[in-house]
């Protein structure tokens, strides 16, 4: 069997190829890169794909027996498309089954309600494709909040407008344990996952990283309106914009979703205060 992982040198990329060395052997496993060079450290064979390039996927995807799609990090209308390259080029070359990564979220009424639109029509894509497939929809990594550690320390707080709203959290090494499942047993195919672990709020979140990082961080909740001001003051406007959204979201519930995660890894997902403890060890 030969899998391949779009977006290799990415971080969950990197990462699921990780899993599937380990799994089945570094000579079963291609990586596709839009910047090859800069997956060559993962120590496997890797193709050059551009998700703007059918033609790049087209000889890609040779020989391949299923593909692993990580959603593209382009703006929402430029990705259905770019997915579809690779859908498409899956289907012309006999690919038997494709996974794909897309993403828990509100669908309607936040400013991350359009990446959440242009993930669902990818899924459907997947599904029309007439190929085996499996779908996971990520919930929020918690990655971010601990690379940003520093900033939270430094003004005393996690701020942001999630109120009290709850998030099913996950990390990228149980997600890369995760799609490691999905790519390699049949059992999994014609299946949508929430791949998620337990809903916390942002109090508990602090909680977590005091108990861990021993900092005495407290949550301040604000208004949607100053949050979005103040990201896209940081970020810029597309950033700002999609950072509010999904703390909006999260003050909605749309993100306080059940975990189908044990049912694909055959395990719990790790508690979130594991997960924490997890990337304080690697770190």
């Amino acid at each position: 069997m030969k899998i391949a992982v779009t977006s290799a040198n990415g971080k969950l990329g990197s990462t699921i190829v990780k899993n599937l060395i380990e799994s089945i052997g570094k000579d079963h496993v291609i990586g596709i890169a839009r910047s090859p060079e800069k997956a060559k450290h993962l120590g496997i064979e890797i193709r050059k794909g551009d998700y703007n390039s059918r033609e790049e996927f087209d000889a890609a995807l040779q020989g391949i027996d299923v593909v692993m799609l990580l959603s593209g990090m382009d703006e929402p209308d430029k990705r259905i498309q770019q997915h579809r390259n690779v859908i498409d080029a899956a289907v012309s070359n006999s690919v038997k089954k494709i996974v794909y990564t897309s993403i828990v979220g509100d669908e309607k009424n936040t400013a991350f309600s359009p990446v959440v639109q242009s993930n669902r029509k990818t899924e459907q894509d997947v599904q029309n494709s007439g190929l085996e497939y499996a779908i996971g929809r990520n919930g929020i990594y918690i990655e971010p909040d601990l690379e940003y550690l520093d900033t939270y320390i430094k003004e005393g707080e996690i701020r942001n407008c999630a109120g009290d709203g709850k998030c099913a959290y996950t990390s990228r090494a149980e997600l890369g344990y995760a799609y490691t499942k999905m790519l390699m047993e049949d059992k999994h195919n014609g299946k949508t996952y929430n791949l998620v672990g337990d809903a916390i709020s942002q109090s508990e979140l602090a909680d977590y990283i005091n108990q861990v990082f021993k900092t005495q961080l407290s949550y301040k909740s604000v208004s949607v309106a100053d949050y979005l001001s103040e990201r896209k003051a940081a970020l810029g406007d597309f950033l700002g914009t999609v950072i509010a959204g999904i703390y909006e979201g999260i003050k909605n519930g749309a993100n306080n979703v059940s975990s189908d995660f044990e049912k694909v890894a055959g395990r719990p997902h790790k508690s979130i205060l594991e997960v924490i403890r997890v990337y304080k060890n690697a770190n």
